[in-house]
């Protein structure tokens, strides 16, 4: 009950869409046999950093605003921390301190979670 116009396009967009397993066994190949998912897909070694930044996220929001703000100049802006020393009014030594402990206050968080 539809009209031969609206069949015809849904035949034809039916075409676009098949599928064969990744189990399916391709010929031709220099080895004899392969699978068709050892063609496609790759791993791809940046997803740990998506379940990283997942745990640390939350980690970064606990931080008070100032170790946030060096974080970001750090890291985001880029700054030396001799730069986030003269922005905050503070030594460049009193900058790697902060730093560092609250990268490792972030580690100890991280490894927490995992």
């Amino acid at each position: 009950s539809l009209p031969v116009e609206e069949v015809r396009e849904a035949r034809l967009a039916a075409n676009g869409y098949t599928s064969a397993s990744l189990d399916a066994t391709i010929h031709g190949s220099e080895d004899g046999e392969a699978a068709l998912a050892d063609f496609i897909g790759a791993e791809d070694r940046a997803l740990g950093l998506v379940e990283d930044f997942h745990v640390l996220a939350p980690l970064i929001a606990g931080l008070d605003e100032r170790d946030r703000r060096i974080l970001h100049m750090r890291f985001v802006d880029e700054l030396t921390q001799a730069q986030i020393g003269e922005q905050l009014g503070v030594t460049q030594m009193h900058v790697s301190r902060l730093l560092t402990r609250t990268l490792a206050r972030l580690r100890e968080g991280m490894l927490a979670d995992s």
